[in-house]
């Protein structure tokens, strides 16, 4: 009886069911749905295109020029010499330019690394803190990032004024000793940084902050309960769990801070307007830009842009490996 209503449902299926041949539904999904796996490249297209037209143009045009004699003479038509790699032999074996790596590196471990440690802690209070208070502290931190830097720079030069700045007046009135009429941009090279490190740190800390603090929000709050049943501490929680749970964002973060830091330009070049004496506080950014556009010689600045871009791969290339290996990028 069984077999007999197999055969009939048998007999009674449709002929595309028996015979194999491809539903017409399913027939026209194929071609759709190719075409939706080639959306995502269709929209890359654009992007990677105007990126090309914008970086990639100028970094060839860089590469070519760092192994020519490029100076005021063929900025007014005299076709460039080509002569191999010494640009580059005289930027290595020039002594100061060694002396502005070095300076350049310690100024960016520095910032970066003082604007991570209060970065991450501001994400930790603004956890703490009531509703309004993180909301109001959240609008403060937009509100300083979104400040231009020529803004920021001018309010700092204001508050190291030798004779009016608030800076030297609060100290003076402290009965500190020394400061009055004290230049902290032209005294020495260690205030100057001291002072162009704040002004960085200044724009950098509301993203680490920001980012952080969003990454923040998504750990699990049962795993946190668990530790906290285990008998882990506030910081214990904190070192085993919550820093290795948003341990790729602050890599990430970290390595962009080290790029951004490594190549600041605006924050130095304007307040060495102040300074007066920018051999002994340029920076790489700095320094190019006197070699090229303030000097003329643009093939020693194209090797120096060159080799600075070398060292900046060579900082963030562990970070990158790290990322990799975890699967983010």
């Amino acid at each position: 009886m069984v077999s007999d209503q197999l055969s009939a449902g048998v007999r009674n299926a449709p002929t595309t069911a028996r015979t194999g041949s491809p539903d017409p539904v399913r027939r026209r999904a194929g071609p759709r749905r190719r075409g939706s796996l080639a959306v995502p490249y269709l929209l890359l297209v654009l992007p990677v295109v105007l990126v090309s037209l914008a970086l990639g143009y100028p970094m060839v045009r860089q590469f070519v020029m760092s192994f020519q004699e490029f100076g005021l003479a063929q900025q007014f038509g005299r076709p460039p010499t080509w002569i191999g790699l010494e640009n580059y032999r005289q930027v290595l074996t020039d002594p100061y330019f060694w002396i502005v790596t070095a300076r350049s590196i310690a100024f960016c471990l520095v910032s970066a690394g003082v604007t991570m440690v209060i970065g991450v802690a501001f994400a930790l209070l603004l956890q703490k803190l009531s509703t309004f208070a993180r909301i109001a502290l959240q609008i403060a931190l937009v509100l300083a990032w979104a400040m231009p830097p020529l803004a920021a720079l001018t309010v700092y030069t204001w508050l190291v004024e030798p004779r009016y700045g608030l800076v030297n007046w609060v100290l003076t009135s402290l009965g500190l000793v020394g400061f009055e009429n004290f230049s902290w941009l032209a005294g020495s090279p260690w205030t100057f940084f001291a002072i162009a490190s704040v002004t960085v740190i200044w724009t950098s800390v509301p993203l680490v902050t920001l980012t952080t603090y969003a990454a923040l929000t998504q750990v699990d709050e049962e795993v946190l309960e668990a530790g906290q049943l285990d008998g882990a501490g506030g910081f214990a929680r904190l070192r085993h769990i919550v820093l290795p749970i948003i341990r790729p964002v602050i890599l990430l973060i970290a390595m962009l801070e080290i790029i951004w830091d490594l190549k600041v330009f605006t924050q130095i070049k304007v307040l060495q307007a102040s300074a007066g004496n920018n051999r002994s506080t340029n920076l790489l950014g700095t320094y190019v830009y006197e070699t090229g556009i303030g000097g003329g010689n643009y093939g020693i600045a194209s090797a120096l842009a060159t080799v600075m871009l070398l060292l900046v791969l060579a900082l963030t290339w562990r970070y990158m490996r790290t990322l990799m290996k975890q699967g983010d990028i």
